[in-house]
Parts: structure tokens; sequence; C-alpha cells
């Protein structure tokens, strides 16, 4: 049988209209599931996200916690010279620093108001440079986590 002329009961457009709509109805539900299954594959990895930057959020904080006790083995250790104290000392920053920790290092170098804060002005040969570090400043996952505290130069006329 031809498409184009159909028998004379007039039966195959009407199973040609059915086909066409089935198709239509067909693509519209793969359509609706192909957008279900990118909305949901977008929500895991926003969750996936959120969990991350609250796991970060969660170790940033202990880490605050942290530092002073990581502060207080370094005036130890400049007081009391033990090996034993060094060893832990330096055995703790480095599981600090495995976490993702950095030392934020300004010593000697131009004053940053983004990774340091300035606590004193003392004299020296150029102005605006770091003199001293009185607490040492770090960083995690690059966003500053707690500043250092310094003593900037300004220079003296001789």
């Amino acid at each position: 049988m031809d498409d184009k002329n159909p028998p004379a009961g007039g039966k195959k457009p009407a199973a040609n209209e059915e086909l066409e709509k089935t198709k239509k109805e067909r693509d519209n539900y793969k359509s609706k599931y192909l957008r279900a299954l990118a909305d949901y594959q977008n929500f895991e990895k926003r969750v996936r996200s959120e969990e991350q930057e609250m796991v970060k959020g969660a170790n940033a904080n202990l880490l605050l916690k942290l530092l002073p006790f990581l502060d207080n083995l370094e005036q130890a250790e400049a007081f009391i010279e033990e090996e034993g104290l060094k060893i832990a000392k330096n055995h703790f920053f480095g599981i600090l620093k495995d976490i993702g920790l950095e030392e934020i290092a300004v010593l000697g170098k131009e004053y940053d108001p983004h990774t340091a804060e300035a606590i004193d002005m003392v004299p020296g040969e150029k102005d605006n440079f770091v003199m001293e570090v009185v607490r040492k400043g770090y960083r995690f996952n690059d966003k500053i986590l707690r500043p250092a505290q310094v003593k900037v130069s300004k220079k003296v006329n001789s």
C-alpha cells in the first residue's frame, strides 16, 4: 500500500495522526526527563559544593582555635631550649600545614594591610617595611585566616 494514497476506509490518516501524537508525547516526556535529570545533577553538585564549603569553614574555625596553642609553643620555645619542645612544635605545625595552613611571610617586606596589622611604628631606614613580627599571620585555602601583627618602619631623617 502507498502511504500517500490511503485505503478508502480512511483509517491510515487516523493511524498517522495517532502516531504523530504519540511521538510528540514521547518527545515531551523525554524533554521533561532530561530537564529533571539536569536539575538533579545540578542539585547534587550544589550539595557537594556546600558540603565542601562547610567542611572548609569548620576547619578554619578549628584552626583559629588551635593557633593560640601554636603561638604558646613558639613563645615557650624562645625561652626553653629543649629538643623535645622543638620537635613537638614542628610536628604540630606540620599537621596543621598538611591540612592547608600556611604562614604568611611578612618580615622584611613592604607593609601590606591585607596580610598584616600594624601595631607599632619603629624608626628605620625606609618607610613602610615590616621590621618585627609580634604575632604570626596565617592563610588557609588561599584566604587570610589571621593577619600578622607587626611593627612597621618609619624613616628617620638624620
